[in-house]
């Protein structure tokens, strides 16, 4: 699995002219899934950005988890974080997880969110979203199960 976790003041997902997920102060996460992630490569991300030092403690030193912070998580479904551009022009996608596979790691993920923080927003899978963000730093982080 990929991620790409954001650290934000708010964060919020659209489509059409629905807003279908909104949080504050927390992490926006854009979540890839593999052809062949599993359940252990979900639990072992998450597990990583929910012990992320990344937020900022009364000093304005990165010291404190999620968690510590209370923060907020909003998942956003993006196979695009499987793009292969090493031939030609044109992005390939084949090591991205087939939509059914994908569709269920993305739920069982923010299951995992829901599990410990009580509350996760997501995006809604498959659909045309419009995110929108105020990105708190920014603080941007790249995560990929290969390498944890």
């Amino acid at each position: 699995m990929r991620a790409v976790i954001q650290r934000v003041l708010q964060a919020s997902v659209t489509v059409g002219e629905d807003v279908v997920g909104a949080i504050g102060r927390g992490y926006l996460i854009l979540l890839g899934v593999g052809a062949a992630d599993t359940e252990a490569e979900a639990e072992r991300l998450w597990a990583k950005i929910r012990d992320l030092r990344i937020c900022e403690d009364e000093a304005g030193k990165t010291n404190l988890s999620l968690v510590q912070t209370e923060g907020e998580v909003l998942v956003v479904s993006q196979f695009t974080l499987y793009a292969d551009c090493r031939r030609g022009r044109r992005p390939s996608f084949t090591a991205a997880g087939d939509p059914a596979h994908a569709r269920e790691l993305y739920e069982y993920f923010a299951g995992l969110v829901r599990r410990d923080l009580g509350r996760v927003e997501t995006g809604s899978f498959g659909a045309h979203m419009q995110v929108s963000l105020v990105n708190d730093g920014p603080f941007t982080i790249v995560l990929d199960t290969a390498d944890l």
